[in-house]
């Protein structure tokens, strides 16, 4: 397993880390995820960071405000979060999640 999947499962909370592709498929995973889930999260993942790029450059072109580069995103639902920067991502325990830290964290490891 990566070196930095295991430093996205050192997070406090964190109960799955992956990598995938812009394109949505799964480079490799992490965590308490069936194959096929983690295959189905990373393609939801890339269509997300999609979206987020488009809004990025929208609000930059419309507000004046500086939205780009686009670095990535979350959404908290329940009892858990999804957190993704460039082409990683981790789920993790809303309750233990440390959102500065969880982004420092992905900084690294995405190199952005």
């Amino acid at each position: 397993m990566s070196e930095k999947l295991d430093k996205l499962m050192q997070l406090k909370g964190a109960i799955a880390a992956g990598q995938y592709t812009n394109d949505g498929r799964l480079v490799e995973y992490k965590g308490n995820l069936t194959r096929e889930m983690a295959e189905m999260v990373a393609k939801m993942v890339a269509a997300n960071t999609l979206m987020g790029t488009v809004e990025a450059e929208s609000f930059t072109k419309i507000s004046g405000m500086k939205w780009t580069p686009f670095l990535g995103w979350a959404v908290a639902a329940g009892d858990y979060a999804v957190c993704v920067m460039g082409n990683y991502g981790v789920f993790v325990r809303l309750a233990e999640a440390d959102f500065n830290q969880i982004f420092k964290t992905l900084r690294e490891v995405a190199g952005i």
